[in-house]
């Protein structure tokens, strides 16, 4: 399936959803600094999801929200619309609930009233083909409060975990299981999109002391491979990122 085939499109008679796509890129980072406009393999991180976004047929529009001037730029170079993200939005404390009823309040200033956002980090290098529209067209089919992408954590299960107390190891779940097999298969969100319906959003601004509060109550989810997403965080995030898109322009036809 290509980018733009997307599974049970709307009928000629069916009225579309219009969908706000918000590229996330906040300038600070304690893992990393400038880590959206770091280069990999000669481009910026960020250009990376700016690409995904154009590969969507399913995105109404999308505003990249930044403090980061080298990123607004870059994208304004790109022609998307750009969003200059206010100082208290920009902490590391700041909700990234409060960062989309920022976004969907600047966005609908011009009238468009959305029926959904998605959030995208500008900081995910690597995410399978399609994924977004995956998870728009899932939202659109169930009509659920939110969507999200869900990757299995393979050996990180938590039936394998423990507690350290000094040297003395407490297992989270006691049990017996040693082979891989025979975990029960546990998911862990993987960054690469995340779709909630426009009233799920707004929730957010009757509990703002919630900052979950935007992924309602009827939370759905697609499954994603482990490793098909990658999201840089770290210096060893970007060797990672490189070997994975190096491969994947030896293997294109």
């Amino acid at each position: 399936m290509t980018d733009h085939e997307i599974k049970n499109p709307p009928t000629p008679d069916a009225p579309r959803a219009t969908v706000l796509g918000v590229v996330m890129a906040r300038a600070g980072s304690k893992g990393l600094a400038d880590k959206h406009t770091l280069p990999l393999l000669g481009r910026p991180v960020i250009d990376y999801t700016l690409e995904h976004v154009r590969s969507s047929a399913l995105l109404t529009s999308t505003v990249v929200s930044s403090d980061s001037t080298g990123v607004l730029q870059l994208a304004a170079r790109r022609g998307f619309d750009v969003l200059h993200r206010p100082p208290h939005l920009c902490t590391d404390i700041a909700s990234v609930q409060a960062v989309m009823l920022h976004a969907l309040d600047a966005s609908e200033q011009s009238g468009v009233r959305f029926d959904a956002a998605v959030i995208l980090y500008g900081n995910v290098a690597v995410r399978g083909e399609g994924v977004i529209d995956r998870a728009i067209q899932h939202w659109c089919d169930t009509r659920c409060d939110s969507v999200r992408t869900f990757c299995t954590v393979g050996k990180w299960h938590p039936a394998w975990m423990s507690h350290l107390r000094g040297d003395i190891v407490e297992p989270l779940r006691p049990g017996s299981i040693h082979r891989r097999q025979d975990l029960e298969p546990v998911y862990l969100h993987d960054g690469a999109a995340v779709v909630m319906s426009r009233d799920s959003l707004l929730r957010g601004q009757a509990t703002p002391d919630d900052p979950h509060a935007m992924f309602g109550t009827d939370r759905r989810g697609v499954e994603t491979q482990m490793g098909e997403t990658i999201e840089i965080d770290h210096r060893r995030d970007l060797y990672w990122a490189e070997a994975v898109l190096r491969e994947q322009q030896e293997q294109a036809p």
